[in-house]
């Protein structure tokens, strides 16, 4: 009986502690800025009903103290899929089948394969990680034909500003005519060209990739501006660098493997975080100096490279990845919206198990030309910081997620052309 009445008196006093701890707690208004001096002050105030804290994942808090970032609140809005989307899911989805044993999809023609994925399905992870390769909504073509990349030191700042240009053709989940579902026979996936514009010193580098739809490793070719030629490369660049930044092939929109390419998947659990979900287009090329440029990024303070956006509420998947031996990371954490395939973050981790890069990409509302309602990246920001060095990945107004584009000018041809 005194062990039961121990218990009672120390349960009554955690309550009462709890109760007091929340008593000051507040709801904040759209606008509140989150930053060192006030994370720890405004931990249990709520936003939208959700407390500070719980929406801020271990890694994106330890920034906030530790390295300048700045949180500044707004309101959440619905993202919703394309109807064109909805009705390629109810009409393709029931013929597409998940193999556990070797982790990969058949039947795929368009629209989300797994449009009901259970927190209790054994292969809830793969599958969701299945639904952003296959369906992640950016259109049928992704015609970026002129992005930025900031090269930031994070004791020196701004490096260098390079240009550009990323053309990915979709062969599958083509949800407006013609040739929809599927162009061609099926066996290509996406046909990509990578290059870079500016400056001239390395105007042309680039590679144009096939890749197939099935465990095939994809094709690449990369053009080599010293002497004017293209050369085959391994099947395995999908995990090498892009250039000198600090973004693999793999790290585009922060996940650009086939999934089967990975050993594993595993669903940590389903969470509220702070997020950017509805940007806009990141770089100004018509401003007079950087600050003009590239307001989305704050040049001006150590350590150069935080993002300067409004934050809202979002409810992500969150899922532990295992790429394959020859891969930099032992794993990739990525957080995944709940309601349209897109990811927000991603933490890599070496091959050591330690925390390595951060990866925080702001999802921006994008209309199409033919009207479907697509999601890309207005800013992907990649900190490496064992090296304190980052890349910036910032939009441009002249971005199309569907064009004139055929699948034919996306090619080797096209790539060699570009360094000319």
């Amino acid at each position: 009986m005194m062990q039961i009445k121990r218990m009672t008196i120390g349960s009554l006093a955690a309550c009462l502690l709890l109760a007091s701890a929340f008593a000051g707690a507040k709801e904040l208004d759209a606008g509140t800025v989150i930053q060192a001096s006030n994370i720890d002050q405004l931990a249990s105030d709520t936003f939208e009903g959700h407390t500070v804290e719980s929406m801020l994942p271990d890694k994106l808090a330890w920034q906030v103290r530790n390295y300048g970032l700045k949180i500044k609140l707004r309101h959440s809005e619905p993202l919703k899929l394309d109807p064109q989307m909805v009705a390629a899911t109810l009409k393709y989805s029931k013929d597409v089948h998940y193999d556990p044993k070797t982790n990969e999809v058949t039947g795929y023609r368009a629209g989300i394969p797994f449009p009901d994925v259970g927190m209790t399905d054994p292969d809830a992870a793969a599958k969701l990680i299945w639904n952003y390769y296959y369906a992640s909504p950016v259109g049928q073509v992704m015609d970026f034909r002129k992005f930025a990349y900031l090269l930031i030191d994070g004791k020196s700042g701004l490096e260098r500003v390079q240009h550009w240009l990323l053309l990915r053709y979709f062969m599958k989940n083509r949800v407006v005519a013609p040739n929809s579902p599927v162009e061609g026979d099926g066996h290509i996936f996406t046909k990509t060209l990578l290059f870079a514009l500016y400056p001239q010193d390395i105007r042309g580098l680039g590679t144009f990739t096939l890749r197939y739809d099935s465990p095939q490793l994809e094709d690449s070719w990369v053009y080599i501006k010293s002497v004017r030629r293209t050369r085959r490369l391994s099947g395995g660049a999908w995990m090498d660098p892009i250039g000198g930044t600090d973004q693999l092939n793999d790290d585009i929109e922060i996940w650009n493997a086939r999934p089967s390419w990975y050993k594993g998947f595993k669903l940590l659990g389903k969470r509220w975080v702070l997020a950017v979900a509805h940007s806009s287009f990141a770089w100004n090329d018509k401003g007079s100096d950087n600050a003009q440029q590239f307001p989305t990024v704050d040049l001006k303070d150590k350590p150069f490279w935080n993002p300067v956006e409004e934050w809202e509420p979002r409810q992500v998947y969150v899922i532990e990845t295992i790429p394959p031996e020859g891969h930099p990371y032992s794993k990739k954490i990525v957080y995944m919206e709940t309601q349209i395939p897109r990811m927000y973050f991603a933490e890599a981790y070496d091959k050591n198990g330690k925390f390595w890069k951060w990866m925080n990409f702001a999802t921006m509302p994008l209309k199409g030309q033919d009207g479907v309602q697509t999601y890309v990246s207005s800013l992907g920001q990649i900190v490496d910081f064992k090296r304190m060095h980052a890349t910036i990945f910032l939009s441009n107004k002249v971005w199309k997620t569907d064009t004139s584009i055929k699948a034919d000018d996306v090619s080797l041809s096209t790539l060699e052309s570009a360094g000319q």
